[in-house]
C-alpha cells in the first residue's frame, strides 16, 4: 500500500507532500489541472522513463519519494539469482535488502545534467530494478505503462493463480529443469568416442600436471614478493646500513643528539613544571628511536644474500607462469584461476570416464522424466482449460455491467509446436497463453494489447481485477482514463466495482464523473494556479463541504448553485455514507 508520496519540482508540481489512507480515493480537477501529472510522477518513481523535461522550469533536479507499506509475509524464500520471486519481500531478500516495520522507501532523482539516481531504501539500484520490484507493488492501468495484465507471460501466472495450481506448475518447472541437465549430459555423452577420449587425455593431462605442481593459496603473488627482496639485496643492506649509522654512530647521530635534549629537557623541567609534559615527550622520542635503531640492526644482521634461493624462487616462478600461460586465461591471471581450471576438468573426468554405460543410464532416466513430464504437463494443461471457460463468462458478466454489453473476453490456450518433449513442452508446461478480447458482437478475439481506447482497456483490467483480486499480490491499483465514453449507470456500475475491489486493495482513480467519484473513501483534488508567471499544479485532499463543493463541480461545472450542492450532499450520502 503507497503510505506516503513526496513530488518536489517535477513538471508543474513545486513540492506536494500526501499521505494515503487504504479503501478507495478519487483523483479529480479541472481539464489541465495536472492530474496525469501525478500519476507521471509516481510512474518516474516506480522505474518509468526519466526525462529532463520532466525538471519543473527554473530547477535543476526533480525528485520523487513514497513510503509502501507490504503486506504481512508469513515464508520468504531464499531464491538464487536465477530463481523467480513471487512478491516483494522475496525480491527483497533475493537482493539482500532489509526493511524494518514492513515499510520501503523508494527514492529516485534526475537532474537537467541527464544524470538520474534510485534507491530503496539505503540501497541504489538500477531503473531495471526499481521497475521490477515495484511490479509488485503498484498496477497503472490506462496508460500503456507498467501494466502486469498486458505483458503475456504474465497471463499464465494469472490463470495458474485462478486456477488455484500455482504450487503444481512450479513443481512441474523443477522435474523439467532436472530433463534440460540431464539432456545436456547425454550430449556430452553422446559426442564421438575418440573425441570424448581426446578431451579425457587432456583433462587428465592437465589434472596431472596441475596437481603435481602442488600450489598453494597466493603462492605466485609470495614469491614474486620474495624474488624483488633476494634481487634488490645489496641496496637493502645498504639502506639498513646507513639508517643504523645515522641513528647511534658518532657524536653527531640522532640517538647521541637526543641524548643531549633529552637531559637539556630534563633540566628545564626541574626548574619549570610547565615543561613537564615536553619533557616526557623527549623521553618517549628518545626510547622509541633507540627501539627502531635496534629493530633495524637486528633486521640488517640477519640478512642474508642466498643465490641459491633465488635460483628457487625463480624456477617455481617459471613452473606457474608456464602452468597459467596453458589453462589460464593470461600468464598474469590469478591463481585462483589455475585451481578452477583443474576442478573443472576433474569434474568432465568423473562425469566421463564410463561415457557409454552412463550414457544409456541416462537415455533410460531421459524417457521415464519424458512421459512423467508429458503427463504433467496435460494434467496442467486441462485444468487452465477448465479455468479459462470459467474466467471468460465470468469477465464477460462484469464488463456486461461495465458498459461493455456485448464484448467478450477469452483465453488462449495453444499447444506448443514439435515433437518430441523438449519441443512440446517448456519450463511451465505444454501451452501458450494469451488473455483476447472481442469488443464488439462479430468481431474476432484479438490479442488484449490491442484494445485502442484507454477508456475499455480500464474497464477489462477493472473486471479481472475484480476477479484476480483474492490471488493478486498487486495491492495498490491506479486506474486512468477508465470513464471515458461512459455515464449514467454504467458509470454508477463502476464506481461501484471499484469500491468492492478496495475492500481487499488500495485503489486510485482519476475520474471527471461524479457518478464514480461519490464512491470513494478518500478525494484528492488537483489546481492549477499561476502566481508570478509561474504555473503549478497543487495536490491536497479534501473533505467535508470542500468534497461537497469538488462533486458539485464535477456534477455541473459550478460548485456555488444550492441545486448542485444539494445533489452532491445526496450521492455523497447514498453512496459513501457521508462526506
Amino acid at each position: 500500500m503507497l503510505e506516503e508520496l513526496n513530488i518536489k519540482d517535477f513538471a508543474l508540481i513545486e513540492n506536494d507532500y500526501l499521505e494515503f489512507e487504504k479503501g478507495f480515493t478519487v483523483l479529480s480537477g479541472e481539464t489541465g489541472a495536472g492530474k496525469s501529472i501525478l500519476i507521471g510522477a509516481l510512474s518516474f518513481l516506480l522505474g518509468g522513463k526519466a526525462d529532463v523535461n520532466q525538471i519543473r522550469t527554473g530547477k535543476n533536479e526533480a525528485s520523487v519519494s513514497g513510503t509502501f507499506v507490504l503486506p504481512p509475509c508469513n515464508e520468504v524464500r531464499n531464491l538464487n539469482d536465477d530463481e523467480e520471486p513471487l512478491n516483494a519481500n522475496e525480491w527483497l531478500n533475493q537482493h539482500g535488502i532489509s526493511i524494518e516495520n514492513n515499510r520501503v522507501l523508494l527514492r529516485r532523482f534526475i537532474r537537467d545534467s541527464g544524470k538520474s539516481g534510485a534507491w530503496i531504501n539505503d540501497t541504489p539500484v538500477t531503473r531495471g530494478d526499481l521497475a521490477a520490484f515495484s511490479s509488485f507493488l503498484v498496477d497503472i492501468h490506462g496508460q500503456h505503462e507498467h501494466q502486469s495484465l498486458m505483458k503475456v507471460p504474465e497471463h499464465r501466472k494469472f490463470l495458474d493463480n485462478r486456477a488455484g495450481i500455482t504450487t503444481e506448475v512450479m513443481a512441474f518447472t523443477q522435474k523439467y529443469a532436472e530433463l534440460v541437465e540431464k539432456r545436456r549430459l547425454l550430449d556430452q555423452y553422446s559426442m564421438s568416442e575418440s573425441e570424448r577420449l581426446r578431451k579425457l587425455d587432456m583433462c587428465n593431462f592437465a589434472v596431472k600436471e596441475i596437481t603435481e605442481a602442488k600450489l598453494k593459496k597466493d603462492e605466485d603473488t609470495q614469491l614474486e614478493d620474495e624474488e624483488a627482496r633476494l634481487l634488490s639485496f645489496e641496496k637493502i643492506y645498504s639502506d639498513s646500513d646507513e639508517i643504523c649509522k645515522m641513528l647511534d654512530e658518532g657524536e653527531s647521530s640522532v640517538i647521541d643528539i637526543l641524548k643531549k635534549v633529552r637531559r637539556n629537557a630534563s633540566h628545564i623541567a626541574g626548574m619549570d613544571k610547565s615543561v613537564a609534559a615536553l619533557d616526557e615527550r623527549v623521553e618517549s622520542a628518545f626510547y622509541e628511536l633507540s627501539d627502531i635503531c635496534a629493530e633495524f640492526n637486528s633486521y640488517k644482521n640477519a640478512l642474508i644474500f642466498d643465490p641459491a634461493r633465488l635460483a628457487q624462487v625463480q624456477e617455481r616462478l617459471s613452473l606457474i607462469y608456464n602452468l597459467k600461460k596453458k589453462y589460464t586465461s593470461s600468464p598474469n591471471a590469478p591463481l585462483s584461476e589455475l585451481f578452477e581450471y583443474c576442478e573443472n576438468a576433474q569434474k568432465y573426468i568423473d562425469e566421463n570416464s564410463d561415457g557409454a554405460n552412463k550414457k544409456d543410464a541416462l537415455t533410460a532416466q531421459i524417457k521415464v522424466l519424458e512421459k512423467d513430464i508429458l503427463a504433467q504437463a496435460q494434467i496442467i494443461s486441462a485444468k487452465r482449460k477448465a479455468c479459462a471457460d470459467q474466467l471468460s463468462k465470468e469477465v464477460d458478466a462484469i464488463l456486461a455491467k461495465l458498459g461493455m454489453n456485448g464484448t467478450h473476453f477469452g483465453v488462449s490456450i495453444q499447444e506448443k509446436e514439435g515433437s518430441d518433449v523438449a519441443q512440446k513442452c517448456g519450463p511451465y508446461g505444454k501451452d501458450n497463453i494469451e488473455f483476447l478480447i472481442s469488443a464488439n458482437p462479430g468481431t474476432p478475439l484479438l490479442p488484449l494489447a490491442k484494445i485502442a481506447s484507454g477508456g475499455e482497456l480500464s474497464r477489462v483490467m477493472l473486471a479481472l481485477k475484480t476477479i484476480f483480486a483474492q490471488n493478486d499480490s498487486v495491492e495498490t491499483l491506479i486506474f486512468d482514463e477508465i470513464d471515458t465514453g461512459i455515464g449514467g449507470e454504467v458509470a454508477v456500475a463502476v464506481g461501484s466495482h471499484m469500491k468492492n475491489l478496495a475492500k481487499n486493495r488500495q485503489i486510485f482513480c482519476i475520474t471527471h464523473l461524479a457518478s464514480i467519484a461519490v464512491y470513494a473513501d478518500n478525494q484528492i483534488k488537483i489546481e492549477k494556479a499561476v502566481e508570478g508567471g509561474i504555473t503549478s499544479s497543487n495536490v491536497h485532499t479534501v473533505k467535508g463541504e470542500e468534497r461537497v463543493a469538488e462533486i458539485a463541480r464535477m456534477l455541473s461545472g459550478d460548485s456555488d448553485t444550492q441545486q448542485s450542492l444539494v445533489h452532491a450532499k445526496t450521492m455523497l450520502e447514498k453512496y459513501s455514507g457521508g462526506f
